[in-house]
């Protein structure tokens, strides 16, 4: 079986999420944003996890245009949590990383299957 990069990815993404989640909540009492964040980081995985079952090309394109809709959530939500005092540099820059190189590859799929 042929290793799925995106799904890979973006489901370490969804896990990395959820702790950072609880991190926010518990160590820094911060719920609001947390909450958008874990919504929207756990959506990537799951949209690009039903595009690879999806039951068309336009299901796929569908399901992988949300998933890059809600990485861009993300990446929105990381940079606020950072730029409010949230995340340490170390913190941001560790999981900016991560979110970028998703967008970079779902971007890359969505153009490719867009055409």
């Amino acid at each position: 079986m042929e290793e799925n990069v995106i799904e890979i990815k973006s489901f370490d993404f969804a896990v990395r999420t959820v702790d950072l989640y609880k991190y926010l909540t518990e160590t820094k009492h911060e719920y609001v944003m947390a909450k958008q964040l874990l919504r929207c980081g756990t959506s990537i995985g799951a949209n690009v996890a039903e595009a690879e079952k999806g039951q068309s090309k336009a299901d796929f394109n569908a399901k992988m245009n949300i998933a890059m809709k809600e990485a861009n959530e993300s990446y929105y939500w990381i940079r606020l949590l950072h730029r409010t005092g949230y995340l340490s540099e170390k913190e941001f820059l560790s999981i900016e990383k991560d979110i970028r190189e998703i967008l970079a590859i779902i971007t890359a799929i969505c153009k490719k299957t867009n055409k």
